[in-house]
Formats: structure tokens, C-alpha cells, sequence
């Protein structure tokens, strides 16, 4: 991999748009565990299948299907409650980064670029998460309880663009769910894929690369409008 970067700031994107849930940290494996013990507690079974049929939905709608396929009685919204207070319990004892990640959030802020969580898990769960990285990390949340529609509808990209004050085309958007990569095509943001969890198909208007592992804030728009090469990664 060449390690030589632009140094031109018109080489940077006018702000760094986060996937959380998959992107930043590898909390997947810990809504499973909420999932299962949840259904379990309600005397039904869960599996793997189902729960990676979750991944990158609006929460209420994943709580939905959680008691369409469960005995579970709760409401959706008791059911988002539940499962991410014990999401969040989970990251108090350990937050689960994705390789990469904390490096290209950090060498963004030095650069001077801004970043947005663009999530849709809830405020509470997005801010344990903020909390646990450096101060000024994040300009801004745009969380799954703050949207009147959810990802995959491009509402949470173009809200989060907008409150930046930025051309959602000047950014990048880096996702890992094929819900959130249509979420930030739709919003005309340049994107990265990441494939982790889930297999992403081909979308236009998405690069998909292995890992964020290597990047730096200088590769993340030629890389995301074609101009790279995505088997550097």
C-alpha cells in the first residue's frame, strides 16, 4: 500500500458522515446478545438468521420483527428500551471498535474535518459510544430517535448534512449494511462500503472497500467517487 497522501486540503471531504452500529464499533454482536436473551426470557428461540435480518434497521422497526417472530409481548418501544440498555451495559464494560476506526476519526479531527454519527440506534446508546472517544470527535448526532424516517430513506444523511452546513456530495459516508449504504446514496453522498456482518450487493454510488484499517481523511473521497483504488484496502 503507498503510503503517500495528497497534502491539498481540496483533497478532503467537506465533512465525514459515521455509520455507528458495524462502522465504528462492532456492536452487532452485542444487540444479539440483548435479542436472544430478550426472546429467551419470553420462553421462544432465536437465531442467528433472524438476527442479522436486523442489521441497519430503524430500531422500532427491528423491534417489530423481533415480536412478529417471538412470543415476546412487549411494545416496540419497550422492546428498543430493553435491548439497548443492555447494549449499553455491555459497551460500559467494553467498546468493541472496528479496525481503523478510531485512527481515521482521529487523524480527521487533526485534519480539521467534520464528523457526524449518522445512527439509528437511539440517543442514549450513541452517546455511550461518543463519550468513550476523544473529545470533539463529533460535531453532531443525527440518531434513530431524532428522524421521522429512518435508513434506509435518505432523511438521516440529509439531515446530518444539512446541520453541518455542507453538500452532502462534498462528503463521505462510511457504512457497513446494504439498509445504510441505500440510506446515504439516496442523500447523494459519495460512499464507502465496509462489509462486515452482512454482505453488501452493488450499489451505484458506493465503493465498497475491506477496511477502514490503513485510511487516512485524504483517501476517503477519491476512494468513495471511483478515483482510488479500492484494493488498496
Amino acid at each position: 500500500m503507498s503510503t503517500a497522501h495528497p497534502t491539498n486540503e481540496s483533497a478532503l471531504p467537506a465533512a465525514v458522515l459515521w455509520d455507528m452500529d458495524g462502522t465504528l464499533v462492532d456492536t452487532e454482536p452485542y444487540w444479539m446478545v440483548a435479542e436472544y436473551e430478550l426472546v429467551e426470557e419470553y420462553g421462544g428461540t432465536w437465531t442467528d438468521e433472524l438476527a442479522l435480518a436486523l442489521v441497519g434497521n430503524p430500531l422500532l422497526v427491528s423491534a417489530q420483527f423481533l415480536i412478529d417472530n417471538s412470543p415476546v409481548t412487549l411494545t416496540p418501544e419497550q422492546v428498543v428500551h430493553r435491548m439497548q440498555s443492555r447494549v449499553v451495559e455491555q459497551i460500559a464494560d467494553e467498546v468493541p471498535w472496528r479496525p481503523g476506526a478510531r485512527e481515521l476519526l482521529a487523524a480527521g479531527r487533526e485534519a480539521g474535518v467534520p464528523a457526524a454519527l449518522v445512527t439509528m440506534s437511539w440517543t442514549d446508546l450513541a452517546r455511550a459510544v461518543v463519550d468513550a472517544t476523544q473529545p470533539g470527535s463529533f460535531e453532531l448526532l443525527v440518531t434513530g430517535d431524532v428522524v421521522t424516517h429512518g435508513k434506509p430513506h435518505p432523511e438521516p444523511y440529509l439531515t446530518a448534512a444539512a446541520r453541518l452546513g455542507v453538500d452532502p456530495t462534498a462528503c463521505v459516508a462510511l457504512e457497513d449494511s446494504p439498509t445504510g449504504v441505500r440510506s446515504a446514496v439516496a442523500a447523494g453522498v459519495p460512499t464507502l462500503a465496509i462489509p462486515h456482518h452482512v454482505a453488501i450487493p452493488e450499489i451505484p454510488g458506493a465503493v465498497r472497500v475491506d477496511t477502514l484499517a490503513g485510511l487516512t481523511p485524504f483517501d476517503l473521497r477519491p476512494l468513495a467517487t471511483g478515483a482510488g483504488d479500492p484494493a488498496r484496502t
